[in-house]
C-alpha cells in the first residue's frame, strides 16, 4: 500500500480547524472526503500540525495511505477537483516510504503571523490578518521577544488544554519585522522550533503585542515566561493572521 506526502494550502476560516470533528467542517475531514471520492475508504489522514480554528495553512504537510499507485501529478490534480469550490488545495505531492510520517518524521515548523495597524476596519484582508487600530513599537516587541529564543518552560504560554507532556520546548527563532502591504503597515512575526505548544504562538503574540502598545515593559516577558503560570500570560490573539507556512525533515519530500 503506496503512502503519499502532501502539501496543503487552505483558508483556516471556513473550519473548526484541522482536526476532524463530528458534525463540524474540518480541513482534514474535507481532504478524507476527497480522498474517498479517488478510492473506498473510510481514510485517515495524519498531519504535521493541528490548527486551530481560524488559522491558515500555507505549507502543512500531511501523509494517507491508498491502494493504487498514483503518478503524485495525477493525484494531487484529482484531489483539488474533488476538493473544490473549498478553499483547501494540494500543492504538492510525493511518493514517500511507507514508515515516514508527517508528523513524527518532521524535525522543523514554522509559522508566520501577520498583524496590520491601521484605524479603519480591514475589507479585503479580512480574516487573513489580526487588525489592532493603534500603533505599535516594533523595537520594544523585539527586545521582549529576545527573552523568549531558547529553551525553556513555557507553561505561561500554553494552553490550559495542552496535552503535551511537557512545557519545554526550544524556540529556535523568533523574528520581527515590518513592511508596508496592500492594507498598510504590516508587522511579521516568524518562529521557528521543532515543534509547538497548544496556542502557544497566540499566546506570545497577543503578549508581545501589548509590548508593543506600551502596556507592558519589554522585560515583562522575561518575568512571566519565569512565573511559569498560565495567569501570567497576556491577552491570546485571535487565530486570523496565523500561518502555519512550512514544515521540515531531513530530506525534503517535495525537493
Amino acid at each position: 500500500m503506496p503512502r503519499y506526502a502532501l502539501k496543503i494550502e487552505y483558508n483556516g476560516g471556513p473550519f473548526c480547524g484541522w482536526q476532524r470533528q463530528t458534525g463540524q467542517p474540518s480541513v482534514q475531514g474535507a481532504i478524507e472526503a476527497a480522498l474517498a471520492r479517488l478510492e473506498p475508504g473510510p481514510h485517515t489522514i495524519a498531519a504535521a500540525g493541528r490548527t486551530d480554528a481560524g488559522v491558515h495553512g500555507r505549507g502543512q504537510v500531511c501523509h494517507c495511505d491508498l491502494q493504487k499507485d498514483w503518478e503524485a501529478f495525477r493525484l494531487s490534480e484529482a484531489l483539488n477537483y474533488h476538493l473544490k469550490p473549498l478553499p483547501v488545495a494540494v500543492v504538492a505531492a510525493a511518493q514517500v516510504s511507507t514508515d515516514w510520517h508527517a508528523r513524527f518524521s518532521a524535525v522543523e515548523r514554522r509559522y508566520l503571523f501577520r498583524i496590520v495597524a491601521r484605524r479603519a476596519p480591514l475589507t479585503l484582508e479580512a480574516g487573513q490578518v489580526w487588525r489592532v487600530n493603534h500603533d505599535l513599537d516594533v523595537a520594544a516587541m523585539r527586545e521582549g521577544a529576545a527573552h523568549l529564543v531558547g529553551n525553556h518552560d513555557f507553561t505561561t504560554f500554553r494552553s490550559v488544554m495542552c496535552q503535551a507532556l511537557s512545557p519545554v520546548k526550544t524556540l529556535d527563532a523568533l523574528e520581527i519585522g515590518t513592511f508596508e502591504g496592500p492594507a498598510g503597515r504590516e508587522i511579521h512575526a516568524r518562529f521557528q522550533a521543532r515543534s509547538f505548544l497548544h496556542n502557544q504562538v497566540r499566546s506570545l503574540i497577543g503578549t508581545l503585542e501589548r509590548v508593543g502598545a506600551g502596556r507592558w515593559a519589554p522585560d515583562d516577558v522575561k518575568t512571566a515566561l519565569e512565573a511559569r503560570d498560565r495567569a501570567a500570560c497576556g491577552p491570546v490573539s485571535p487565530p486570523q493572521g496565523l500561518y502555519l507556512t512550512d514544515v521540515g525533515y531531513p530530506e525534503d519530500p517535495f525537493a
